[in-house]
C-alpha cells in the first residue's frame, strides 16, 4: 500500500501548481518544470514528513532530465554543533549553477488576519502562515547559501556562492471559506484553489454525503474513487475526535451525484 501510496501522492504533487508565477511575490523567482511522465516507485522503512516527501519527489523528476545535473541535496549547514539551516538542493541548469529551495504548503483563507491579500492566507491550525513562510525563505533559507561556512563548503564543492542563482518551487493547495467562494486571489495562483473550509455547525448541509478523512500524506493526493466511504453519521464521530485536539483535517466527500470535493473543518 505504501507504493501505491506514494504513486498517487507523487501525482497529486505534479498535478499540484506553483502558488504564484514568474517572480510575482516578494520578487521570489519561480522554478517550472513540466512533468516527466515516469512514475514514481520508491518505497521508504518508515514514512516521510510531507515536506520531505515533496522533496524526493521533485528531486526525482529533476533526475528525469538530460539538462539538469543535482550537486546536492538536502545539505545541513553546521556551525559547530548547531544546525544553521538545510540547502534542499544545488543542481546545475544547463551548466548554470542553481540553489532550489523546495515548499509545499496547505492554506486557507482568513480576511480577518492582517490587511493585504498574502497576509490572508494561514495554515489549518492557525499554526502557520504564508507571510511567516515567505519571511523566512527571503530572510534565511535564501540567505544560507551566502553564509561563510556555506560558501567554505560549496568551494570545496568546485564552485563559488557568488556564481549560483535562486529559485523557489513554492506549490501550494488553497481553500477558500464555504460561505465566501468568489476572492480574488491575485497575485497568487487561481488554480491553486482546491476546495473550502468550514465549521462544524456548516456540515448539515453535507449530511447526505459521503466522507473520508485522509492521513497527512495523503493530503497531496488527487481523491481516488474506490476508499472505504463513511456515512455522515460515522464521519461525525471521527471528526471530532480531531476538533477535541484543536486539530483541522483534510476531509473528502462524495455527494449523491457522485462529485467529490476537498473540504477543511475548522475547530476555530
Amino acid at each position: 500500500m505504501q507504493t501505491l501510496n506514494n504513486s498517487y501522492r507523487f501525482q497529486g504533487f505534479i498535478n499540484t501548481p506553483n502558488l504564484w508565477e514568474n517572480d510575482e511575490v516578494y520578487g521570489l523567482p519561480q522554478f517550472h518544470i513540466e512533468p516527466s511522465g515516469k512514475p514514481y516507485k520508491h518505497t521508504y522503512n518508515k514514512p516521510l514528513r510531507l515536506g520531505k516527501l515533496v522533496e524526493r519527489f521533485l528531486i526525482h523528476e529533476l533526475q528525469q532530465r538530460s539538462h539538469i545535473s543535482i550537486i546536492s541535496e538536502n545539505h545541513q549547514v553546521q556551525d559547530g554543533t548547531l544546525t544553521l539551516g538545510e540547502l534542499d538542493c544545488l543542481l546545475l541548469l544547463k551548466n548554470i549553477p542553481i540553489h532550489l529551495e523546495i515548499v509545499y504548503k496547505f492554506y486557507l483563507y482568513d480576511a480577518s488576519v492582517g490587511t493585504t491579500i498574502l497576509d490572508h492566507w494561514i495554515g489549518p491550525n492557525r499554526r502557520d502562515s504564508l507571510v511567516k513562510k515567505l519571511n523566512k525563505l527571503k530572510e534565511k533559507q535564501l540567505p544560507l547559501l551566502h553564509h561563510p561556512i556555506t560558501k567554505s563548503w560549496v568551494k570545496s564543492l568546485g564552485y563559488h556562492s557568488e556564481k549560483f542563482g535562486q529559485l523557489v518551487c513554492f506549490k501550494a493547495q488553497l481553500f477558500l471559506p464555504y460561505a465566501d467562494k468568489d476572492i480574488d486571489i491575485t497575485p497568487l495562483n487561481q488554480t491553486c484553489i482546491q476546495g473550502y473550509y468550514l465549521t462544524p455547525s456548516q456540515l448539515s448541509e453535507f449530511k447526505d454525503c459521503k466522507f473520508y478523512i485522509p492521513k497527512k500524506l495523503d493530503w497531496l493526493m488527487d481523491i481516488p474513487i474506490h476508499i472505504d466511504w463513511l456515512t455522515f453519521e460515522a464521519f461525525r464521530i471521527k471528526l471530532n475526535e480531531f476538533l477535541a485536539e484543536k486539530s483541522a483535517p483534510l476531509c473528502w466527500v462524495k455527494r449523491p451525484n457522485g462529485e467529490t470535493l476537498k473540504l477543511f473543518v475548522v475547530w476555530w
